[in-house]
């Protein structure tokens, strides 16, 4: 009786030694798994400023929360058991996933592309519409867009984490995934709202009690920001449309392959090559959100005949 508990006991030993030996490597999973996310990390940061431009901006910081709390909510709750879930009964189904979520980004930035080049009355008739709504249901419908577009980043992002450790025991599977989850989460939310409020921090630091260089850096901030956020929208379009792309080439192994040659074809020099690649994505994500929405025009035309016709 007491050798079978000893027996019992040294074979609990050694389990938690090997589980404690096992999350010693989480710290470097976490990094390697956040490095190999960064294209979609930087997608993220620089979509979602604009969901607060033109909005009061004593409500920038909570709608930022809003959106920072759903999107946590969404990878810890819903993404990364769905992903773990997956992994092990289905595995072969994370890759379409994917992929319809690449269409989806694809979609959204040719959509942002587009407005641009709108015709005058089309933008009008926008504005118009933005007009008749209250501001609290236009802070809603901008936080409901947001989550939308984050739901498709993070489940790309818990996805990518997930093929990191799948190989891995189960708690470290676990630990890295709840871990990246976080920390990118409070990454790209902390630097999204030191964003939308660097005007407010140069309005401060502009004021008269402070020395003329503090002033003068404080005014420069204020004039910099409109513009950076401009800028910051733009690269945001871009990046939906060259990692909606990417996503999809990945999941298609003869245009896998095709941006590694290419790759390959450029290592000696990586600035060429990461440009060359991004480009690439960003030009088949514009042609990919056309015929998307293309489809989805078609699907909405063929639904409302027949709801007429019915």
């Amino acid at each position: 009786m007491a050798s079978g508990l000893f027996a019992l006991l040294d074979d609990v030993s050694a389990l938690v030694k090997a589980s404690a030996a096992s999350l010693d490597d989480v710290p470097a999973q976490v990094a390697k798994t956040t490095g190999k996310v960064s294209g979609i990390v930087i997608d993220d940061t620089a979509v979602t400023p604009k969901y607060v431009v033109g909005l009061d901006p004593s409500r920038e910081l909570s709608i930022i929360y809003q959106i920072a709390k759903k999107s946590l909510i969404n990878k810890i709750v819903i993404l990364s058991p769905a992903a773990l879930l997956l992994g092990y009964f289905a595995p072969w189904a994370i890759t379409p996933i994917l992929m319809v979520g690449g269409a989806y980004l694809c979609f959204e930035g040719f959509e942002k592309v587009h407005s641009l080049f709108s015709k005058p009355h089309e933008v009008a008739v926008e504005s118009e519409r933005v007009k008749v709504i209250t501001p609290e249901e236009l802070e809603k419908e901008r936080v409901a867009g947001a989550v939308r577009t984050d739901i498709i980043l993070s489940a790309e992002i818990m996805a990518i984490a997930y093929s990191q450790v799948s190989g891995q025991p189960i708690t470290n599977q676990i630990v890295v995934m709840l871990a990246v989850a976080v920390f990118i989460t409070v990454a790209v939310y902390g630097f999204v709202g030191l964003i939308v409020k660097a005007d407010d921090m140069g309005v401060h630091l502009a004021q008269e009690k402070y020395p003329p260089a503090v002033q003068k850096l404080g005014r420069g901030i204020v004039k910099f920001m409109p513009r950076f956020l401009s800028i910051l929208s733009y690269v945001g379009t871009a990046a939906m449309l060259w990692v909606g792309a990417e996503i999809i080439a990945h999941g298609i192994p003869f245009t896998s392959h095709l941006l590694d040659d290419l790759a390959r074809a450029l290592a000696h020099i990586p600035i060429v090559a990461w440009l060359a690649k991004a480009l690439s994505c960003a030009v088949a994500g514009l042609l990919i959100g056309f015929v998307v929405e293309k489809t989805v025009l078609l699907l909405k035309k063929v639904f409302r005949k027949n709801k007429n016709n019915s």
